[in-house]
């Protein structure tokens, strides 16, 4: 019996942790390469460089926490705000505050997506100090991650696959299956990257207003699941049962999946938007707080004046709105 135990709670935390990527590969390629666009000159040519690292590398935490098994990784993706039994406005605002209130297995169990960030930020603002590109481009790459997740309503919920809700599966569908069905239509143009003068108070005030569209997208998939028959929802196998994806996911069918999509009136693509600009903006913040140093001398010329014609033309496609070019092997 213990057997048959261990292989049941094995299985069931290989299917539970597939629901559990924040915007799948589609939305994290998309946010970070796109974020490179918004960038001053004088950082987005360097960036625009390591475009392809930087854009590649964008899934990597979500690799490090399933497919390596890492186990510091999976509470730095989200924050289960009703976890904590306290309202958002008081829970510790700085990631030292949170160690000093909570032990080490309460933050471990609830997520500590927030305050991962703002350590991440830290780390970056050194390795733009020191001029270590490497270091760079690979902490502003997992920190774009990180701002993606913090844009996922599901990622600072207890309710995260909508198991209370008998909602299952709405996950991946929220997050992976509606913005590749529908991101094509995406205009992922947004303002140049802004400084924040207060890093904590602006990580709270993504967090927050997350939070508050957790509720909201649950309850418009339930209204627009009482409008559809039964056997409209999800996609068929050929033995007749529903549908699942590589990752054992649900598959609903582009008929309900265009519903809800309308239904939601653009949020999943607000959402991606919003993320963009985070990411930009906490890219850019960390270069500031470093002394803004000279990211030019960190690349041959030869390399930057090879990629001169691409850039330009990227750059313009992106500000007219066009969806960057991106090869990427769907989840759905």
């Amino acid at each position: 019996m213990k057997i048959f135990k261990t292989i049941a709670i094995i299985f069931l935390f290989i299917v539970f942790s597939s629901l559990a990527f924040a915007w799948g590969v589609w939305g994290h390629k998309h946010i970070n390469k796109s974020a490179v666009f918004a960038l001053p000159e004088s950082m987005r040519v360097f960036f625009y460089n390591h475009i392809d690292f930087v854009t590649q590398e964008s899934p990597v935490p979500d690799i490090r926490k399933y497919t390596i098994n890492d186990r510091a990784e999976g509470p730095r993706h989200y924050i289960d705000i009703e976890a904590f039994q306290v309202s958002i406005d008081s829970l510790p605002q700085s990631s030292k505050d949170a160690s000093a209130k909570y032990p080490d297995s309460i933050l471990r169990k609830n997520g500590f997506l927030p305050w991962y960030i703002q350590d991440m930020m830290g780390k970056l603002t050194i390795a733009f100090k020191e001029k270590k590109t490497s270091e760079i481009l690979f902490l502003a790459a997992d920190l774009g991650h990180y701002l993606g997740d913090a844009h996922m309503p599901l990622h600072t919920s207890l309710n995260h696959d909508g198991q209370f809700t008998h909602q299952n599966g709405i996950h991946s569908f929220w997050e992976s299956q509606l913005p590749e069905q529908f991101g094509k239509s995406y205009n992922l143009f947004v303002a140049d990257a802004k400084y924040i003068p207060d890093v904590t108070k602006e990580t709270w005030r993504i967090i927050k207003h997350t939070h508050l569209l957790a509720d909201t997208l649950l309850m418009i998939e339930r209204k627009v699941k009482s409008t559809f028959p039964e056997d409209k929802i999800y996609m068929k196998n050929d033995k007749g049962g529903v549908l699942k994806n590589k990752y054992n996911s649900p598959v609903h069918t582009l008929e309900y999946a265009r519903a809800y999509h309308e239904a939601l009136k653009g949020m999943v693509e607000k959402q991606i938007r919003s993320s963009i600009t985070a990411t930009a903006d906490f890219w850019y913040t960390a270069w500031v707080n470093a002394g803004k140093p000279d990211l030019t001398s960190l690349d041959d010329a030869d390399l930057t004046k090879q990629n001169r014609k691409y850039y330009i033309e990227d750059y313009k496609d992106w500000k007219n709105g066009k969806i960057t070019k991106l090869k990427i092997e769907g989840e759905f």
